[in-house]
């Protein structure tokens, strides 16, 4: 019997794909699901008989918890387990202040294969479904408590997967769910221009990040191929267009190399591309992962790029070291296969 998942589906849509007559009974449905509940039983508010019926057409997840990871930090990483079999990893991150931020995956591997990027190196098996999507941040919710933000930036492209992040924002953004603000929402892009400019006129409303790594050409055309057809000087009007378009600053994130991004011209032509638009520059020392021909900065070599962006009188913050014992750092994320003893709970 084919299953219908419904983590991903809205009030209306639920009545429409488990035959509900009574339109109330969708929202009781969607709001239980917002608050974790993992099955019909756990929706007291229905009878025993609608659960039994609802509990033989659809289910509340499509796939599984397979590995919980925690580092000493305070970083969790989940491996969720999809219902092909193939993996995806999401991972809470925790601030100073105490805030947790869910960083989901919106594909199973990723096309646009950044050099620096453990992820990058996979492939792209398939985008998720929104289901998919959302169910990675109830699992995070259901194994750290409620979350204060989202963040596209797991693995894969959110822009190559738009449709499935919008229907998935929506899902966890609306008032009779899980009612997350969008204030709260990011999706982080390697730099595609079109889909940039499709989310400011076309939304939803949430804040942008775009990898920059670095505003050298050549370079960035070498270790980020999709600038070989989203160069420099277009995805800079299109990020000042965002900007311009959502009143939103746009951050530019830098994964900084030894000797590859972290000297002066580079400073200078990082300086060039963000001066004039309303951007924050979000600086990320690399984080180590095996076979990659890359090594991390050293402190001096950090302080001294930020000392220069800063100034010119450039918004720049460092990105906290979190995660790395577990490969939950920015460019650790990995796992798109899980060994089918590992599969359960489908």
């Amino acid at each position: 019997m084919n299953r219908t998942y419904i983590a991903g589906l809205l009030p209306d849509e639920l009545c429409r794909e488990l035959g509900l007559v009574q339109k109330f009974r969708g929202t009781q449905i969607f709001k239980w699901i917002g608050n974790g509940a993992v099955s019909f039983e756990q929706m007291t508010n229905l009878s025993k008989d609608e659960r039994a019926v609802l509990s033989e057409k659809a289910s509340l997840r499509s796939s599984c918890v397979s590995q919980v990871l925690k580092d000493p930090d305070g970083t969790i990483k989940l491996q969720v387990t999809l219902r092909d079999g193939r993996a995806v990893e999401t991972v809470l991150l925790t601030d100073k202040e105490g805030r947790k931020t869910a960083c989901v995956s919106c594909q199973a591997g990723c096309a646009m294969k950044c050099a620096f990027c453990q992820t990058g190196q996979l492939g792209l098996a398939r985008n998720l479904e929104p289901e998919e999507i959302v169910e990675q941040f109830l699992f995070l919710e259901a194994e750290c408590g409620k979350l204060d933000n989202i963040v596209f930036m797991g693995m894969g492209e959110p822009l190559m997967n738009l449709p499935a992040i919008r229907k998935a924002i929506t899902v966890l953004t609306h008032k009779d769910g899980r009612n997350l603000s969008s204030r709260r929402i990011t999706l982080s892009t390697s730099g595609v221009i079109k889909g940039i400019y499709d989310l400011a006129d076309n939304g939803p409303l949430i804040r942008l990040a775009v990898s920059l790594t670095t505003a050298d050409e050549e370079l960035r055309s070498q270790i980020m191929p999709v600038n070989r057809t989203n160069p420099l000087p277009e995805l800079r009007t299109a990020i000042a267009y965002y900007a311009e378009k959502t009143g939103k600053r746009v951050t530019l994130e830098a994964a900084l190399m030894a000797g590859k991004n972290t000297g002066k011209e580079s400073a200078e032509r990082m300086i060039q591309f963000a001066q004039g638009i309303d951007v924050n520059i979000n600086l990320i020392p690399w984080n180590s992962v095996e076979g990659l021909p890359f090594t991390e900065p050293s402190a001096a070599e950090v302080r001294n790029f930020t000392d220069i962006l800063k100034n010119a009188g450039l918004n720049v913050t460092l990105r906290t070291k979190r995660g790395r014992t577990i490969g939950g750092a920015c460019g650790q994320l990995g796992k798109t296969l899980v060994d089918s003893a590992q599969k359960s709970g489908l």
